[in-house]
Order: C-alpha cells, then structure tokens, then sequence
C-alpha cells in the first residue's frame, strides 16, 4: 500500500517538476533533473527498491534547491547537497531514535522494515554474555604436519620410480613404497615425521632438491643412515599458532555476521576467541553458541572395505573384555569394486542411559586408540539411529566404526556454495538436505576420484563425524554432491540444513574450538555509573555550545549548529554498520564535539582578526576561512592518524572509541569547513549584511 502511495506520489511530482522546467527557462535543468529523479524514485518504490528509492527521492530535493530563485548555482548546488546528507543521515537514525525515545518519536513502520541496522547500546552498557572458546592450536600443527607427510610420500614415490606426472600418486603407488619406505607420524608429537628406510643406502633419496622443499620450515636430524627425523622449527610453529587463532577469529567474524548480529564483538586474547553478544535473547545465545562451536571441517574420504581391518585387530578378543556397550562381531557385505563385495567387521557402541552420544563415542574411541592403526589410514565414526514404532522419527542409539583411507581426497576449501534445499525427490516425506556446489578444481578431483572407485563407498565426513557412505554408482561429473541430514522429522533437518549451510559457507575453522568460559553478564558499570558517564558527556556538551553562544553570539550559534549536524551523521554512520554505542563510544562523540567546535573557533578568530584590520564582512569571511583552513586540517589529520592506530591495535572499549573518534574527526571537518561556509556566504553575500555579528 505504502509503496503503491509513493510510486503515484512521486510520479505527479516528476510531472510537476516537469512541467514548471517547461515555462522557466532559467532553471529548466534544475526542475528537469527533479523530474527524473523523481520518476526513478517512482520506479523504485514499484519494485520495492528502497534504497534506490531513498537516493533519488534526495537526489530530486538536491535538485529542487538547486532551482530557488536566490543566490548563485554554485551556492544552491553545495547547500543542497548538505540538505539532502542531512535528510539521509535523519532516516538513517529514525529507527534509532524511535527505540531510544521508546517510541516517543514514532517511524513509520514502513521505514523500520526496511533499516534494518540500529544503533544498539553494548555490552557495558546493557550487560549480555561472554563467550571465550580456546583454538585447538595443536590440531593446525598436525594438519600442517600431516600436509607435508603427503608430500614426501608423493616425492619419495616419483624418486623411486613408482609415480609419475603432476597428479597425486594412487594409492597402489604409494602401496609399492611401503616395501622401500616407511613414513611415522608420531600421534604424541604432532610436529615430527620420521622416515625409515628399508635399505640404509636408500637415504641418498633424501637429496639436496628433496631437503630444499623442507627445510624452510622443518629441520632434519639424521641419527643413522636410514633414518631422517623432520621437525617442524618453533618459528614456524609460532607462526602457525597464531596464523590459526587469526583465521579463526576471522571465520567467527563472518559467522556472527550471517546471523545478523553485528553488534556482536569478537576479540583475540593469546590462543582464546572472546565473543560478547549485548542483550538477553536466550534464542539468540542459543543459536550463537550451536554455530560458532562447529567446525565446519568438511571431508570426503574412500573407505578401505577390502581390509577387514577390525576383524584382524580384535582377532581372539572376547567381547566381556570389552567396554561396556562395545560389540565387534557385526559384519557387513561391503561393496570393493563392479559386481564384488567382501565381509566386513565393524565396531559398536551402544549409548548407555544417563549417557550422552558425545560421552558414547569418547567411550568408543578410548577404545580405538589401543588399536594399532597403520598411519595412512584411521577410524571414522557414524552415529546410528534406530526408527521408532511408526517410523517418523529416528532415535540416535550410538556410534559405528568405518576404516578410511587417512587422506582426504576432497576438502572443504574445494567448495564453492552450499545451500539448504528441500528434498524432493520422493523418498520420503519431504525433508531437506544441504547442497554443495564445488570449485572448477574440486569439480575436477571429484569427477577424478567418483570416477576411478565406482562401486566403493565415500565417507562424507564433516567435524569428524561421518555423516553418511553411500556406494559410488557412476563417474560423477558437474561439481556437485549433497549432504542428507539424518533426523527424520522435517523441522529438525530444515534447522539443521540451515546452520551447515551458514558454517559451510563461511568456511571451516582452521582447528577445533572448544568452550573454555561462559559468562551471562549485568552492565558491567552498573546503572548509576552509566547514568553519571551519559549525564556528564550531556552536560559538558551544553556546556560547551552555551559557550559558544555566549562569547561568538550569532557565530556561535551557527557552530552549534553545525555540531549537532555533526553530531547527526555521526550517528548515522555509526548506525549504517550496525555499531554497538558503548560509554567509551559516548565520550568519543562528547570528544569530537569539541573537536568541532574548535574549528569554528580558529574560523570565527581569524574572520575578526580581518575585521579589525578594516576588512568588510564578505571580504573578511573569505580570509578568515582560507587562512583557518590549514590549521584545522592539520589538527584533524593528526587526530585522525591517532584515532587509526587506536583502531587497529585497540581491542574492545577502546577499538570502539577510536572508531567514533574517527567518524567525528571526518564529520567535523565537513560541518566546520563546508556547512558554516555556506552560512555565513549566505550572510555576506545573500543579506549583504554590513556588520557581521561575531562577538
């Protein structure tokens, strides 16, 4: 209704305007552009475009000024620029205002519904609460480590001949250097890698190329012939220690973004990621918390069905040895190839009550780890769900074991896209599921490996958990595969689908997180130390425009002005990102104030100074403004640079202040330098006025 209003409403203007450019020759470009801007505005309001409506609409007022019958075209262009800046930064703060005022100040709920952003008080001023998670830094270490074994598997196998060209060995390749070498990954020390070889002589295969692609970043000991020790070097390690708590924060930033909640603060402490959400959504603390703990570590793995892995590991082993819960006698026919299967063993536990799946599979994988696992494979892990009596719903009953294949022939920095989609294809009563779009490279490498283990089965791996390993048909082209989502009921899986897709999307965290505090907080400076800093910035704000006032008269009154104009886009600057005001913010902007209001004191000094020396009021204006200006530009520039370097290195209250800081400096110099100008020209000029009243 309201955009059927507005699209009538500023057509008849744009004819209107039209219309007046037709019979006033002088000012025909000034009603014709009026008239365009309007029609646009009229166009944008039909399609819903608010923004593009908001621009033209103040484009068609610019304009409008531009037509009055007073002063000169240049006068009328800047005065309606600062106009229409001045109604834009209005609409953007209503919103704010209207919460502010609680609703004393009303905005139309039109205008609510499409700002979204608010400028919305912080976590020291509304209390909220704090998160701190710990980056499992070790994890990066062993990932980067377990990136070069695959190398030197890759280099050593083209040494001796059994690989060739740029792709990544097969794994029959490697299979044929296990006979010659053999390649430790130390599960206690995630930052060696040993390489024994069967022939001492062979050691010459680590030669000075081999050592050149190394050595950078590892150092090598060499005990004996036949064995190299690689070890990643402290610098290096510190470098990936940090490198990962920045990515970290990072992909977090983008997570919190997504949710929409960018009055969120998420700061860096050492190797913690501190999180402050302001406010007492419980649904939003919920919510926050199940995305930020995921890792979004996205891995697709083939399974190794044609070894019987846990069969001949627990060969002999008799089940009351076993964990309580624990089977290993289940067997299942595992397709190995076209028209082959193989009985396979696989492991068990069973949730036992009062237990959780997370303490369910922990009991289990105690369990693995006295298994001696071969290096270049593992043991992955899927929940198991068991139907109910109607068959709408799946119970989580406990964890399975599959034997993989430790590399990881697709990864999650393959993907391009993932998207919630509803599943459609009838075979079942209408869930959904998450989509995955890859990179032209992953397209590649998953055609390359669907391709080349038809009738094998495919973990689909994500956080470490298996989410399903279904059985390759066919070569898979086109650059895409999909995720099922295992609940039943559609509500579950449509939640589910849509927290994957965001953590997909916003990438996969460099190494686990794990929650190490949790803090629900008050306003941390209590309600009267808030109500004294907000009074105190107040009172010293008045207390400096009544200055003015008093000792330039009407001068003064226009710097005042042209400090709650700067104050006004201020807040909507502040207000277009989204910003959290916190009381260090508040005396930022009491900070910029006098800031402000010291460039109209250098203007008003000098325009008496050329006063006194005789000079008339236009010719003394024009003076006073050329010879401030370098002085307040120098003034704000250093301001500025200080403001830039509180930002970058600041964290928390004190990044906060800088950026009002920054903003206000940037204000200021348009308000104090453009805006006076135009009065006071307005004066001189427009009133040929004979005695400029300046205190």
């Amino acid at each position: 209704m309201v955009d059927q209003i507005l699209q009538y409403g500023l057509g008849g203007f744009g004819l209107i305007f039209l219309i007046a450019g037709y019979f006033s020759k002088r000012r025909r470009w000034s009603f014709v552009t009026a008239a365009g801007c309007s029609a646009c505005a009229a166009v944008a309001a039909h399609y819903d475009a608010f923004w593009v409506l908001a621009i033209f609409g103040l484009c068609a007022v610019w304009a409008l000024i531009c037509a009055l019958p007073f002063m000169d075209f240049a006068w009328r262009v800047k005065t309606g620029f600062v106009v229409a800046i001045g109604l834009g930064a209005a609409l953007c703060v209503w919103p704010t205002v209207e919460s502010i005022s609680d609703r004393k100040i009303p905005c139309p709920a039109y205008v609510k519904n499409n700002i979204p952003f608010r400028l919305v008080a912080g976590l020291d001023l509304r209390g909220g609460l704090r998160l701190v998670y710990t980056v499992d830094v070790e994890e990066a270490i062993k990932d980067k480590r377990d990136r070069y074994y695959d190398e030197m598997r890759q280099l050593l196998a083209t040494e001796y001949g059994f690989h060739t060209g740029d792709k990544p060995p097969t794994r029959e390749e490697l299979a044929k250097l296990d006979d010659k070498v053999r390649l430790e990954k130390p599960r206690d020390k995630v930052s060696v890698i040993n390489i024994n070889f069967t022939e001492p002589p062979d050691d010459a295969k680590i030669d000075e190329k081999f050592l050149k692609r190394f050595q950078g970043e590892m150092a090598v000991q060499r005990p004996r012939k036949g064995l190299a020790i690689f070890k990643i070097r402290p610098e290096v390690e510190s470098r990936f220690r940090e490198s990962a708590v920045n990515q970290a924060k990072d992909t977090i930033n983008r997570r919190v973004d997504e949710l929409g909640l960018r009055e969120a603060a998420v700061t860096v402490r050492d190797e913690d990621i501190i999180i402050e959400v302001p406010g007492e959504d419980e649904r939003t603390f919920k919510e926050i918390r199940d995305i930020i703990s995921q890792t979004a570590r996205l891995e697709f793995k083939m399974l190794d069905d044609a070894t019987d892995f846990v069969g001949q590991a627990t060969r002999g082993v008799k089940e009351e040895d076993l964990p309580k819960g624990v089977t290993i006698n289940n067997v299942e026919n595992a397709p190995v190839g076209p028209g082959q299967t193989k009985p396979t063993h696989y492991a068990r536990v069973v949730k036992q009550p009062n237990e959780t799946m997370k303490e369910a599979r922990a009991r289990l994988q105690e369990w693995v780890a006295t298994l001696n696992v071969p290096d270049d494979h593992e043991l992955g892990y899927e929940i198991v769900r068991e139907a109910d009596a109607d068959g709408m719903r799946q119970t989580e009953t406990g964890w399975r074991t599959y034997y993989l294949f430790n590399k990881a022939d697709i990864t999650g920095d393959m993907l391009r896209d993932a998207q919630a989609v509803p599943d459609q294809s009838g075979r079942g009563l209408g869930g959904w599921y998450v989509a995955l779009t890859f990179t032209e490279a992953g397209g590649d490498r998953f055609e390359e490996v669907t391709g080349a283990n038809v009738k094998r089965r495919f973990a689909i791996i994500l956080d470490g958990k298996i989410e399903s390993a279904p059985v390759i048909q066919t070569r898979i082209a086109g650059g895409h595969a999909s995720i099922t989502l295992g609940a039943s009921d559609t509500d579950s899986q449509l939640e589910e689908a849509r927290k994957l897709e965001l953590v997909l999307r916003s990438g996969a965290l460099p190494a686990p997180i794990s929650p190490s505090n949790e803090q629900r907080i008050g306003p941390s400076l209590g309600q009267d130390a808030i109500a004294q800093g907000v009074k105190g910035a107040i009172v010293s704000s008045m207390l400096v425009l009544i200055f003015m006032v008093v000792y330039y008269h009407r001068a003064g009154a226009v710097a005042d002005a042209a400090v709650l104009f700067n104050l006004l886009l201020q807040l909507a600057v502040l207000a277009s990102f989204g910003a959290s005001m916190t009381l260090p913010g508040i005396a930022g902007l009491a900070l910029t104030i006098g800031i402000a209001v010291d460039a109209n004191v250098l203007i008003n000094e000098r325009i008496r100074e050329e006063l006194r020396n005789g000079k008339n009021p236009r010719a003394a204006v024009d003076a006073g403004y050329d010879k401030a200006f370098s002085a307040i530009l120098d003034g704000h520039v250093t301001t500025f640079i200080s403001g830039l370097i509180l930002a970058q290195y600041g964290t928390g209250p004190i990044k906060g202040f800088a950026v009002t800081l920054i903003v206000g400096i940037l204000a200021s110099l348009f308000t104090g330098v453009v805006c006076t100008r135009l009065v006071f020209d307005w004066w001189v000029r427009g009133q040929k006025i004979k005695t400029l009243n300046i205190g």
